[in-house]
């Protein structure tokens, strides 16, 4: 996955953000508000409830900057893993209340709308992380339906090129659900040969 904030914007992010700098935290909802509404919509289906864990994502940022250890990964990462933990935190919490008492099943199915939400929201992570060139075959492949060659033929790509990045894409999207991949499948004529 492309790294779209070097660690050093990340260390300085994190250091202004602890020194109390107004303009960073807004520079921050700039970057990534838009990535934390759309996760968070993602996992819960409501836009009031994502705005409600948008603001509260940003409140935790500012209020505990120093949580943030660069050498875990990107502070985008870290800001997704926030908004995950929160939003999932959040279903969990108004699905339980919806459930009847004492119905074990139910609570199974919870867990399952649990784990489908956050596969979908880690999925829409992955994809908006991709380098633009495994992002762009991957929307053709997928979302209108080209093949490996016509997909090729839109990037002025060769057809080994769109090959490597339809595979490399799907490789990397098929980590959003490691246990059930059943949702995935390869683009049309992916795996014809010339």
């Amino acid at each position: 996955m492309a790294k779209d904030t070097p660690p050093r914007w990340d260390r300085r992010m994190q250091q202004r953000l602890a020194g109390g700098e107004a303009a960073a935290l807004g520079e921050l909802y700039d970057r990534f508000a838009s990535l934390v509404h759309s996760l968070a919509h993602r996992v819960l289906d409501d836009d009031a409830a994502a705005d409600q864990i948008t603001r509260e994502v940003f409140g935790y940022v500012w209020e505990n900057p120093d949580a943030y250890d660069p050498r875990q990964g990107s502070m985008r990462s870290w800001v997704a893993r926030l908004t995950h933990r929160q939003a999932v935190h959040r279903l969990r919490q108004t699905e339980a209340a919806a459930l009847p008492d004492g119905g074990d099943g139910t609570s199974e199915e919870l867990e399952q709308k649990v784990r489908r939400a956050s596969a979908a929201a880690r999925a829409d992570y992955i994809v908006t992380s991709m380098p633009a060139p495994l992002r762009a075959a991957l929307e053709l492949a997928y979302f209108q339906r080209r093949d490996y060659r016509q997909t090729a033929a839109d990037l002025g790509v060769t057809e080994d090129e769109a090959r490597r990045r339809l595979r490399l894409g799907l490789q990397l999207l098929s980590t959003a659900n490691p246990h059930h991949q059943d949702g995935l499948s390869s683009p049309p004529g992916y795996g014809q040969h010339r």
